[in-house]
């Protein structure tokens, strides 16, 4: 079972995952295959990937991660300066007002 932190940290991680490598994974071709090891696919929940050429892909609530740090912020005032760095980071990445 993991540390409590150790949860947390895994929580902070995907609610700051970008979804890059998502995409990429939706056009891969066949030859390409070999790059799947290299791509972070923590924020994927679902990929589909239809013979007739669409893709449809799920991603975690980031939302949902956000608003439970934010929860245990007013228990833990580390997590307030999670929450701030997070919210902080978004914005510079035009992903938040």
């Amino acid at each position: 079972m993991k540390r409590r932190e150790e949860v947390i940290e895994q929580i902070e991680a995907l609610a700051a995952s970008r979804i890059n490598d998502a995409v990429r994974l939706a056009f891969l071709t066949e030859e390409e295959m070999g790059l799947l090891d290299r791509l972070d696919l923590s924020a994927v929940t679902e990929l589909k990937r239809n013979s007739n050429g669409t893709v449809e892909l799920k991603f975690l609530d980031r939302l949902a991660a956000l608003q439970w740090l934010l929860e245990r912020a007013a228990e833990d005032p580390q997590a307030e300066k999670l929450y701030e760095a997070l919210r902080d980071g978004a914005q510079q990445n035009g992903e938040a007002d």
